[in-house]
């Protein structure tokens, strides 16, 4: 049931690429939690959690374009990150959501009020996003969803439609089939995701 909402997601990502960008760029904030447990003799110790500190050796350069390349990188992280967390949140929800409702035909129905409100809501937005940060969040979706835009659009409409999506993405230099690889070619972007998610950059 969560595929029609990731659906119109990755559609509203491939129809909305090389557009312009706005300059501000949210950034997550370091969580403290503060809280209290009994010691083995009843007295109460508090404690404080913080979020996870990750430490890298400093970036380096060979040139100018690389330093370039990376402080993009980080925008762009900076940028889309923040929706693809809202898109994972969206899946949970109405998945839950869809196990509540008895009929398919209810289920239909209020799948296509998801989908005309995750239009209404996020073309816009999708709108401000340039052609490389509309390919990095296709890739960040899969990073918070554990499935590629090809997998969820072939489990939702079949191998057919799936294929002509991923005919039309080829032609703006996008793959619905590439995956999230955090340990392989992706491995600078999961870096710089985990520092933008504990507030380090």
């Amino acid at each position: 049931m969560r595929r029609t909402t990731m659906l119109f997601f990755f559609l509203l990502c491939l129809l909305q690429p090389m557009l312009s960008q706005e300059s501000s760029a949210p950034t997550f904030v370091p969580t403290v939690k503060v809280s209290k447990t009994l010691g083995p003799d009843g007295d109460s110790i508090q404690y404080v959690e913080w979020s996870n500190v990750y430490v890298y050796p400093e970036p380096t350069f060979k040139s100018k374009r690389q330093q370039k390349a990376y402080m993009k990188l980080v925008t762009n992280v900076k940028r889309v990150l923040p929706l693809a967390k809202e898109a994972r949140q969206m899946l949970i929800e109405t998945a839950e959501y869809i196990e509540t409702i008895p009929t398919q035909k209810e289920r239909d129905e209020h799948l296509k009020r998801v989908e005309a409100a995750i239009v209404k809501e996020y073309k816009p937005k999708m709108k401000k996003l340039t052609f490389s940060q509309g390919k990095l969040l296709i890739k960040l979706i899969d990073r918070e969803c554990n499935a590629t835009a090809y997998e969820t659009i072939k489990a939702f409409v079949g191998p057919f439609r799936s294929g002509v999506w991923q005919a039309f993405a080829f032609m703006f230099g996008a793959s619905l089939k590439k995956g999230y690889e955090p340990e392989g070619v992706d491995r600078l972007t999961e870096r710089v995701v985990l520092m933008v998610e504990a507030g380090q950059i």
